[in-house]
């Protein structure tokens, strides 16, 4: 890394060089939760300009904390995954969020509202597994924000994961969920319990009753909602 070293041969002053430059632990946080191409790694951290993301992703290879590889049949796309110094970074980024969750005021966090963060997030938390076994569609309707930002669109499918929509797929939906953005992040992130909200009619959701019910099977809350909080 060439923007600015400790001079310590401390063991915390060596990694902090590599992994404490700005966004490189999101950036680590994002490729552990399955990414692995340029553009997937882009949703995840949307407000990371390309070339900064670029720079991040050879400096991290020039590390050995990830590697570069050409995806089979397309020439002019790669993926990039964790190597065994990356992946062993997991307890590393659990433990930053988990003490996040722990200590930072509620409130602090939810000046940070994210639709795209928020949405990204959830996609990448959905078990496909327990769903009908055909193509689900989950529409998401924010009631407070604009028209550009106000639907998304969670499309599984089996075998081929979860995608992200925000312009309409065409799909039949099968389960309609009707909040604020700030209700559904306070949902994902365990601060608010999803029944509470739903009593509180905060949040309504209408549709495949069966998929309704059997919620808690698919539709998982962030790693970290479960972490007791102090703050």
């Amino acid at each position: 890394m060439a923007e600015g070293s400790y001079n310590q041969f401390c063991p915390i002053a060596m990694a902090s060089e590599i992994l404490c430059t700005r966004w490189t632990l999101l950036l680590v946080r994002e490729l552990l939760s399955g990414s692995k191409r340029f553009n997937e790694l882009r949703r995840g951290v949307q407000r990371m300009s390309p070339a900064l993301l670029s720079k991040r992703l050879k400096d991290l290879e020039a590390a050995g904390i990830v590697t570069r590889s050409k995806v089979t049949g397309e020439p002019d796309l790669f993926e990039y995954q964790l190597t065994k110094a990356g992946l062993e970074l997991a307890p590393v980024i659990d433990g930053v969020g988990a003490w996040g969750h722990r200590w930072i005021k509620t409130e602090a966090s939810l000046k940070n509202l994210d639709v795209n963060l928020l949405m990204w997030g959830i996609r990448s938390d959905i078990n496909p597994d327990p769903m009908p076994a055909r193509r689900t569609t989950i529409q998401v309707i924010f009631t407070d924000l604009p028209k550009a930002q106000k639907n998304w669109w969670l499309i599984a499918q089996p075998g081929k994961g979860v995608d992200l929509c925000s312009v309409d797929p065409g799909f039949d939906v099968d389960l309609y969920l009707s909040t604020d953005l700030r209700t559904l992040t306070e949902v994902w992130m365990g601060y608010t319990p999803m029944r509470r909200a739903k009593l509180e009619g905060r949040l309504t959701i209408t549709g495949n009753r069966q998929l309704e019910a059997n919620m808690k099977s698919w539709f998982a809350l962030s790693r970290f909602a479960t972490e007791k909080r102090v703050a």
